[in-house]
């Protein structure tokens, strides 16, 4: 299965999950690492929106394709996350959660988005995952700014 990244080019080939390490997301706190992945393109380019102030969009962006073994994705379904996952900035209850299960031997974990909860986010853990995902494609991306005007 194919899953999708947006990412500063630089970047692109950092299979370590060094960006959400030094910085934490939604699903992970600091000193965790994980790559955070999308079900389309298109929802790639959402949540990398929502995540980004429009004045720091960088000129060199890359949509990174990835292809992961299925039988290695470990789902979430809505009522198992914590009641406030879809609040805004995360709360600390969604890092915790998902920083139990990036220390544990799961390789990829399945998440909704908070953008659109029918839709999936795919969150790989380096630690446990090398074989189970693969960076088969980079592709130099340009971000339409009409998606965030000011």
């Amino acid at each position: 299965m194919k899953v999708y990244r947006i990412t500063k080019t630089k970047y692109a080939e950092d299979l370590r999950g060094t960006g959400a390490k030094l910085y934490g997301g939604r699903w992970n706190h600091i000193d965790s690492a994980c790559i955070y992945t999308a079900e389309s393109r298109a929802l790639s380019v959402l949540e990398y929106a929502v995540n980004i102030n429009i004045d720091f969009i960088p000129r060199a962006l890359s949509l990174c394709v990835f292809e992961i073994d299925e039988s290695q994705v470990y789902s979430f379904k809505q009522e198992d996350l914590p009641g406030n996952w879809r609040e805004t900035p995360a709360p600390k209850s969604t890092k915790d959660y998902g920083t139990q299960f990036l220390k544990g031997n799961k390789p990829i974990l399945k998440i909704p988005s908070i953008i659109i909860p029918e839709e999936f986010n795919y969150i790989i853990n380096p630690r446990v995952a090398s074989l189970s995902f693969k960076l088969v494609e980079i592709q130099d991306f340009v971000f339409d700014l009409r998606i965030k005007k000011k």
